[in-house]
């Protein structure tokens, strides 16, 4: 049996989940977790399971209890689009990127008990900035925004380490769409995973990905605006609107 630490990914057959899991192989005994299918080039347990479902999570339970778990990445997520008329895509978007981490947590969480462990859970900056277009996935993402900042302050007093990840623009099958091949604004899943351990490195718990389009500097300076459309008092998302788009403009310039 595999002396390594035991890192559990989810969302883990493609895109950062797996570009996470190519970085940890060498040091690390893998659990991949996806509702996809899992193509070859990994070492690695797989489970094919939908994380919404609390009911599936029983099989990592087995999988997991008493071995020496080290990095839990919550990762798993949809990106679909439902409207204001289907609730029950609203449904299968909160079920997935919420309680897809709400069920990690409850699973994995009283296996580390007493024990060091690294938490990162994928947020998005839609669920900080909150762009018109696709509202279920930016309140799902709020959501998970508010549970990872809860879960870091619960555990201050342990040896768990919990961090939110935030993604910049970058080129996975869920953001590709149609496009073949990768944009020169996006990142690729393999600079995510970096700059992740890198912040990881530094104890920082919000780790704000940059692209080749924004940067750090731009994404502060469109949140601190989203804030202050409730201090100053502004219409909702003034930040797209017409009325308060020149002063918006001027903001971001100064």
């Amino acid at each position: 049996m595999s002396t390594k630490p035991l890192a559990i990914i989810t969302g883990a057959a493609s895109g950062i989940g797996r570009a996470v899991a190519q970085r940890l192989a060498k040091t690390h005994t893998l659990l991949l977790v996806d509702r996809a299918e899992f193509e070859k080039g990994l070492e690695a347990e797989t489970f094919q399971i939908d994380v919404s479902q609390a009911d599936q999570w029983k099989t990592i339970t087995e999988a997991i209890k008493d071995r020496p778990i080290d990095f839990i990445m919550l990762n798993a997520g949809i990106g679909s689009k439902p409207s204001w008329t289907d609730p029950t895509g609203w449904r299968t978007m909160i079920d997935t990127n919420l309680f897809g981490i709400v069920n990690g947590i409850a699973t994995i969480l009283p296996l580390i008990e007493n024990k060091k462990a690294t938490i990162v859970i994928t947020g998005s900056k839609q669920g900080i900035t909150n762009p018109p277009g696709n509202p279920a996935y930016n309140a799902s993402k709020a959501a998970v925004k508010s549970v990872a900042e809860s879960l870091s302050y619960d555990l201050r007093k342990t040896n768990i380490e919990v961090y939110l990840l935030i993604p910049g623009y970058t080129y996975t099958g869920m953001t590709s769409g149609t496009s073949t091949s990768k944009p020169d604004a996006a990142w690729t899943p393999e600079q995510v995973a970096s700059y992740m351990f890198d912040k990881i490195k530094q104890k920082q718990f919000y780790i704000l990905c940059p692209d080749n389009d924004v940067t750090n500097e731009l994404d502060y300076k469109r949140m601190t605006w989203n804030l202050r459309d409730i201090t100053e008092s502004r219409p909702a998302l003034s930040r797209w609107r017409e009325e308060t788009a020149d002063e918006f403009a001027q903001f971001i310039k100064q």
